[in-house]
């Protein structure tokens, strides 16, 4: 699957990113390879959430 992520600079130093399709669907990292390890989990856990 794929899906298209928007990453961000953060003011305080770092990156945080967020996935539209997956509304709430953010994370961050201090560093780039860090954020994209937080991304892969951050999705994983929103699309494992069942919905009623």
């Amino acid at each position: 699957m794929k899906l298209k992520v928007l990453i961000h600079k953060a003011e305080e130093g770092g990156y945080w990113a967020e996935v539209p399709a997956i509304i709430g669907c953010a994370t961050q990292g201090d560093t780039f390879g860090e954020l994209i390890k937080n991304l892969y989990e951050a999705a994983e856990g929103c699309l494992s959430v069942e919905i009623d």
